[in-house]
C-alpha cells in the first residue's frame, strides 16, 4: 500500500479528447520529506514520519528547531505519519522524498480527510429525524423524543442514544476514487469526485485496501492543452485606403477684362 500527504485546494472540470467531461479535485502534493523511520524493535510498529509544507525558522519553537537539526531536515509546517508494504520496498531512508509520482494515472485510491465543522446542531439536522406537528397547539416541533428510559435502565441514559451535539469535524474516508492525473514537475494530483474537508486542509492518499470487482475503471485522453503552442501573431498590415481616380486638371482661363478697359487701352495706343 502506498500513501501520500497532500493539500486539498478545490474542484475544477477537465475534458478528453472525445468530450468526455471529469469533475475533479486538486490535490498540491509538496516533496513528503521522510525526517523519522519507526521500527518495530524500539517503536512496536514500522511507519515514516514525514514533514510537509516547510515554514521559516522564526516561526518554529525550540522543540521543532531541535528536532529538524537532529534529523538534518528543514523545518516543517505539518508532520505526519504514513506506512505500507510498498513503501518499504523504496528503501526509504532520512530526508528522502515522495512526490507525486508515487501514483499514476488510472489507480483506484482511498482518501483520507477530515470534515467540515457544522457546529453545536440539533437532532433534526444531525440525524434527519422527523419534526413534531407544525400546529400552533402542538409545541413540540424539533424536540430530541423520548430517552427510553422509562424501564430497567431508568437510572441513566441508555449508551448509542442520539442527542443534539457537535456536528463534523471527524475524520473521513472516501472509497474507491480514480487518479485522472498527476504532474510530478507541478506538484498536484487530480482526483475524481469530490474529497472531505475544506479548501486548503490536509488529507491522505493510500492505495485502495477492497479488491475492485467488474469493470475497471478506465481514463480517456485527456486534452493537452500544453501541447497548443501560441501561433505568431501576424505583425497587423495597415489598412488599404480606396484608390482615388486622378481628375485631368482644367486649365482655367484668365477673367477677360471688362469692355471698357478694352476701349481705354486701345485709346492709350
Amino acid at each position: 500500500m502506498k500513501q501520500i500527504i497532500g493539500r486539498k485546494l478545490g474542484m475544477t472540470q477537465i475534458f478528453a479528447t472525445d468530450g468526455t467531461q471529469y469533475g475533479v479535485t486538486v490535490v498540491e502534493v509538496l516533496p513528503n520529506i521522510v525526517t523519522r523511520i519507526k521500527t518495530v524493535e524500539k517503536d512496536g510498529y514500522k511507519a515514516y514520519v514525514i514533514g510537509y509544507d516547510t515554514k521559516k525558522e522564526a516561526k518554529a519553537n525550540k522543540c521543532e528547531k531541535g528536532y529538524a537539526k537532529k534529523t538534518n531536515t528543514p523545518i516543517a509546517n505539518f508532520y505526519r505519519e504514513i506506512a505500507g508494504k510498498d513503501l518499504d520496498n523504496l528503501n526509504l531512508a532520512v530526508g528522502a522524498k515522495l512526490d507525486a509520482s508515487l501514483f499514476k494515472t488510472g489507480d483506484i485510491v482511498d482518501v483520507i480527510g477530515t470534515s467540515k465543522g457544522k457546529g453545536y446542531t440539533g437532532t433534526i439536522k444531525r440525524y434527519h429525524h422527523t419534526i413534531g406537528p407544525k400546529g400552533h397547539g402542538s409545541g413540540y416541533h424539533r424536540q430530541v423524543g423520548s430517552f427510553a428510559n422509562n424501564g430497567r435502565c431508568n437510572n441513566r441514559v441508555l449508551p448509542g442514544k442520539k442527542m443534539s451535539g457537535h456536528r463534523g469535524f471527524e475524520q473521513v474516508t472516501i472509497l474507491n476514487l480514480l487518479v485522472v492525473e498527476t504532474n510530478a514537475e507541478k506538484g498536484y494530483i487530480l482526483i475524481k469526485g469530490a474529497l472531505p474537508g475544506a479548501n486548503h486542509s490536509l488529507v491522505k492518499i493510500r492505495s485502495a485496501i477492497r479488491t475492485q470487482l467488474g469493470k475497471p475503471q478506465q481514463v480517456k485522453n485527456l486534452v493537452d492543452l500544453s501541447a497548443k503552442k501560441e501561433a505568431p501573431k501576424a505583425e497587423a498590415k495597415p489598412a488599404e485606403q480606396p484608390k482615388v481616380e486622378a481628375k485631368p486638371e482644367v486649365k482655367k482661363e484668365a477673367p477677360k477684362a471688362a469692355p471698357q478697359q478694352e476701349k481705354a487701352k486701345k485709346e492709350a495706343k
